[in-house]
């Protein structure tokens, strides 16, 4: 819709992770060679944490693309809410083994002969686990157990755990401690910076065709989307990709800091919760629930009273309806 009028080839702020818009600050640089190191020095087990937004799944796409291309097998599980013998049959399935309908002893057989056929040619395999932090205990029980694949010198199934904080505090927990020590290597990605926030957004746009992207977003516009968005690059594209389309609705050709706090106010952004609302808010709730009562009982006796006061409206009994007249 606003792509003409600010001459851009495509959206440059699509909430979607698209590697070919990937900008790679130190941190994320770092990440990605610890991902790419580990499946190719085939170090068996590697954890990316990070926060919502922070682009964990973007530079898993962006790993993907290169195993793709260095002839790497994968499976990749996004949807971990599984149950152990689902998660395996799930990665046989992603690595075309037949899966359906066989008992978890059979799926084990064949991926294990599937990694060891796999590695005598001398090529690797990967599991690739995205939003591992819902991963129940018994599954990531099963996800240790894959490490016992392995030679003397080299882990056979290379295993990227990727995950929100909630997956390091599983990791902390005794019951997995097994687990947590074969990590062998880690990385944490974290929010924007406000330099790499302005990098960031001046990267996506020149990447869609924007020539000058600090006359669409001054510098006072891009510090204010630092504000709102904390650096999270998933909010810096909401943000942005919102106001866009609120500067081509007025016709704007440059974007002020007013808009960005407007789109803000308009996502609630700034939403706080109280703790003493949130502690009154029963009460409140009771008392309006208890005047509610009380004009129903009020409204019931002054019908009641109005019945008193009108005829008596009684048909005897045995009285003869008309015909065709139901009964009421």
């Amino acid at each position: 819709m606003y792509k003409q009028f600010y001459h851009l080839k495509q959206n440059p702020f699509e909430i979607t992770p698209d590697p070919s818009f990937l900008y790679a600050t130190k941190r994320h640089n770092e990440a990605l060679a610890a991902l790419y190191y580990g499946v190719r020095r085939r170090k068996g087990f590697v954890v990316l944490t990070g926060e919502v937004g922070t682009g964990k799944t973007l530079l898993v796409r962006c790993l993907l693309e290169v195993l793709h291309r260095a002839n790497v097998a994968y499976a990749y599980v996004f949807n971990p809410r599984l149950s152990p013998t689902e998660f395996l049959q799930y990665i046989a399935g992603d690595l075309r083994l037949p899966a359906s309908g066989k008992p978890k002893s059979e799926l084990l057989l064949d991926l294990s002969g599937y990694v060891i056929g796999r590695h005598q040619k001398g090529l690797t395999t990967v599991l690739v686990v995205d939003e591992a932090h819902h991963l129940a205990p018994d599954v990531l029980e099963e996800v240790r157990l894959l490490t016992n694949l392995e030679t003397a010198k080299e882990k056979l199934l290379q295993i990227l755990l990727i995950g929100q904080q909630e997956l390091e505090e599983k990791l902390d927990s005794p019951d997995l401690r097994q687990l947590k020590q074969r990590i062998a290597l880690r990385a944490h990605l974290g929010p924007l910076e406000l330099d790499e926030t302005r990098g960031y957004m001046s990267c996506r746009l020149r990447l869609a065709g924007h020539p000058r992207p600090t006359e669409l977003f001054p510098a006072e516009t891009s510090l204010e989307v630092h504000k709102q968005s904390h650096g999270f690059p998933r909010l810096i594209n909401t943000i942005c990709e919102n106001a866009l389309i609120h500067g081509y609705a007025t016709q704007s050709k440059s974007i002020p800091p007013s808009v960005i706090k407007d789109v803000a106010d308009d996502f609630r952004l700034n939403l706080t919760h109280s703790p003493v609302r949130a502690a009154t808010e029963p009460q409140a709730k009771n008392s309006e629930v208890q005047r509610a009562a009380q004009t129903l009982l009020n409204l019931y006796a002054s019908l009641q009273t109005a019945q008193h006061l009108e005829p008596t409206l009684t048909m005897p009994v045995g009285t003869e309806t008309r015909k065709n007249e139901p009964y009421i």
